[in-house]
């Protein structure tokens, strides 16, 4: 293979092909929450309960999860285009099956086959960005996916609201876009040099060095509380503003997620040049403050109030997520990091998916406003002890100089 193959800042090929895999990679999170705002809508065409809603939701991220473990360095093996043309082709199938869907088995494949092609294209794409640029790729790696939930989720209640096929448009149009990007994926250039021992790497790694387990244990609620909240918006949030609020308009929950996701990634952005420590203090302290004034909006039933608890929790989710990852990777050593790191994910993602499960099993005796508060005010108890760790272990630093 040619220098400018494997590198493509040589021809300047690689840069030039950065927006195009930024913008894969947000149209893969843009489909992750296209049927957000459809959850409500299905449920009332096929009559299923919450509680298969949150398995909906859930299988998604737990399929994203192993896909993650086994094959996240695939494409440091099989070269990042061929890994990426897999994910690809799993996405276009799973839109399919979103698009001729008639009941809920349909809907639970869809998004298994849609976890396992998000899970096997996500980590070659982000890990081809930074292929292609080492100052702008963490950075696009950061924010991108943010920004395609917010218009995954605002698109496809957009298109309900006022286009027609409210169940299929959004996924035609993902559909378009993922078969248009497999073929000008050919004109990318691959950035590194297929090798062997891919077999070795399908056994995943999960493991916290000793020298980071204390820091852990005190980044851990706040990473739990932030990823909770996103997965209660993504699968739950459209039904409660109706429960709440009693209004029936589809924008509503593409709202609420974009408000979440949008204040997250400038955030991230905002904070990525400060300290960890001040980045983890901020989205504690933003987490309980907005979640306090989403469970105030919801038992009064004010929706304006909601959004704009949605964009404060959002900084929050954003800031804790960006500090936690900050402040925890630099204490492992190089050969540790790849385990730590599928640590951290998979604690994330399971923070992601169980607890909107567990709302999904108690709104059937509970109800939804009352699920909503206890959900609510757990989220709130981890963000206000994490902030508390911070402080007292930032004190005894102090103490210590």
């Amino acid at each position: 293979m040619s220098d400018s193959l494997q590198n493509p800042q040589v021809d300047g090929r690689g840069t030039s092909h950065l927006g195009f895999l930024a913008f894969v990679l947000l149209c893969f999170f843009a489909a992750s929450s296209a049927p957000t705002p459809l959850y409500h809508l299905y449920q009332q065409a096929w009559g299923f309960s919450s509680v298969l809603l949150t398995v909906i939701f859930a299988v998604y991220a737990l399929s994203l999860l192993a896909t993650l473990l086994v094959f996240g360095s695939l494409s440091d093996y099989l070269g990042r285009r061929p890994v990426i043309w897999i994910g690809l082709l799993l996405e276009i199938v799973s839109m399919l099956l979103f698009i001729a869907a008639t009941d809920v088995t349909w809907l639970i494949a869809a998004r298994v086959l849609q976890g396992v092609a998000t899970g096997i294209a996500t980590s070659a794409l982000g890990a081809a960005m930074l292929d292609s640029d080492a100052q702008q790729g963490p950075l696009l790696n950061s924010i991108t996916p943010m920004f395609g939930m917010a218009l995954g989720a605002l698109g496809t209640s957009s298109l309900v609201e006022y286009a027609p096929l409210p169940m299929g448009l959004a996924y035609g149009l993902l559909l378009a876009a993922f078969v248009g990007q497999a073929f000008y994926l050919l004109r990318v250039a691959e950035t590194v040099t297929p090798q062997p021992g891919v077999l070795k790497t399908l056994r995943p790694r999960l493991a916290v060095p000793a020298q980071a387990r204390g820091t852990l244990l005190v980044v851990l609620p706040a990473d739990i509380a932030a990823w909770a909240l996103g997965g209660f918006f993504l699968s739950l949030a459209p039904s409660l503003l109706t429960a709440a609020t009693g209004s029936t308009s589809v924008l509503n929950g593409g709202f609420a997620v974009a408000a979440l996701t949008l204040s997250g990634a400038i955030s991230i952005h905002t904070l990525r040049l400060r300290a960890p420590r001040l980045a983890l203090l901020v989205g504690c302290s933003f987490l309980a403050i907005g979640v306090s004034v989403i469970l105030a909006a919801v038992n009064l039933g004010w929706l304006w109030l909601f959004f704009t608890g949605a964009v404060v929790a959002g900084v929050g989710f954003g800031a804790s997520f960006l500090g936690a990852l900050r402040l925890l990777m630099p204490l492992a050593h190089a050969h540790e990091r790849g385990a730590l790191m599928a640590a951290f994910l998979a604690l994330s993602y399971l923070a992601f998916c169980i607890p909107a499960l567990l709302a999904g099993v108690s709104i059937k005796t509970a109800g939804l406003v009352s699920t909503t508060n206890v959900y609510g005010g757990v989220v709130v108890l981890l963000a206000v002890s994490a902030l508390a760790g911070l402080l007292i272990q930032q004190a005894g630093r102090a103490r210590a100089a």
